[in-house]
């Protein structure tokens, strides 16, 4: 178990995002590289191009109209830099979801280690198994909500 880890906090460092532009997953990554505060020395393209590549190996689509997309593998060199950022479509998407729902939010998550991201995505799917969350989810709700959610659910 990763010390200090706190979903709200990762969330805080992401930012959270409204009405994001695009048709395709490639469009939406590509808007979104360009969104997310990086820390000096990190460089967008490279991070648009590792979340295509690991889009086309497999959906990040969750189901509930929800994804995680994500590096195949860790970009972030220091923990302290990880982030998590919070996107909410301007229109949903097709990701070709287990549920066949179109994704309308995006949990893009930048982490320095594998076990560090498999906690996160353990955490995240917790949240995502409660009814109650994902509503307040479907209500895009602002930072300081979600947030409040997020303690809430106890995760």
């Amino acid at each position: 178990m990763i010390t200090g880890f706190d979903l709200c906090d990762l969330i805080h460092e992401g930012g959270i995002y409204y009405d994001v532009p695009g048709a395709t997953p490639k469009e939406i990554y590509r808007n979104v590289s360009r969104m997310i505060p990086l820390p000096a020395g990190y460089d967008r393209d490279s991070i648009f191009e590792e979340l295509v590549a690991r889009e086309e190996i497999l959906s990040t689509a969750v189901g509930n109209g929800i994804s995680i997309p994500h590096p195949r593998r860790p970009l972030i060199k220091n923990s302290s830099d990880q982030r998590l950022a919070v996107c909410f479509l301007k229109e949903p998407i097709d990701m070709r979801s287990p549920d066949s729902r179109k994704v309308y939010a995006m949990f893009v998550l930048l982490s320095s280690s594998t076990q560090y991201h498999l906690q996160v995505l353990s955490q995240l799917a917790q949240l995502f198994r409660m009814p109650e969350f994902r509503k307040v989810l479907e209500s895009k709700p602002s930072e300081d909500d979600l947030l409040a959610a997020i303690k809430k659910a106890g995760v």
